[in-house]
């Protein structure tokens, strides 16, 4: 799915839709980490009324403040590296398990937080060019995505929004932020212990906010 229309959200939010639809599932909770996040935020604006709710982890939405102060961040400098057309992929190609090693630990709450076996298989999904590119494609959607996120909206499906511990950042800015674009019904939570990466840090206590 990362391909899909270039990485924009919209299309992304789109084929996870059409993966679930099929299932007939009820009473979905679409919860999205990092640039899933993302995603489940531009499902929430489309298709919001088909969930029961939705989770937002650990990251900024382009255009949802905020989005421009995160993007002005010197610590955010990997936004624009993973934006420039093919050079990411030139850089990262082979090297994946090192390159991803460091965002984990840089990352995380402490130094070696998600384990070795998740790495491995996070590095080895990446680990073809058409994979990898799709992931850097994500990264250079965000103006269009920015620009979807602009558009006025009126969502009544509740939002939870939650960050790590030790992600930083001021929660109560990012609520007011998916606010001010039009979500009506915002909570947050805090993942104690936790850094970026909580699902693998904290899978528990994730679950128990989640549910």
């Amino acid at each position: 799915m990362g391909g899909a229309a270039g990485g924009t959200k919209a299309a992304l939010a789109a084929a996870v839709r059409d993966a679930i639809r099929p299932l007939g599932l009820r009473d979905v909770t679409l919860v999205g980490h990092d640039c899933g996040g993302m995603v489940a935020f531009a499902y929430l604006r489309a298709f919001g009324g088909e969930l029961r709710r939705a989770v937002i982890m650990n990251t900024v939405v382009p255009g949802v403040p905020p989005w421009e102060e995160v993007r002005r961040n010197p610590y955010i400098w990997h936004f624009g590296l993973h934006a420039v057309p093919g050079l990411p992929e030139l850089l990262v190609a082979g090297r994946e398990r090192a390159y991803f090693d460091y965002f984990y630990d840089v990352l995380s709450a402490t130094p070696g937080a998600v384990p070795d076996d998740a790495r491995a298989d996070y590095a080895a999904a990446y680990a073809t060019p058409g994979a990898l590119a799709a992931g850097f494609s994500w990264y250079r959607a965000f103006a269009a995505d920015a620009a979807a996120n602009a558009e006025p909206a009126d969502v009544t499906t509740p939002l939870l929004y939650l960050r790590g511990e030790h992600e930083g950042g001021d929660i109560a800015a990012y609520a007011a932020g998916f606010r001010a674009v039009g979500v009506r019904d915002v909570t947050t939570g805090v993942i104690p212990g936790a850094g970026h990466f909580a699902p693998d840090q904290s899978p528990a206590e994730v679950w128990r906010l989640v549910q």
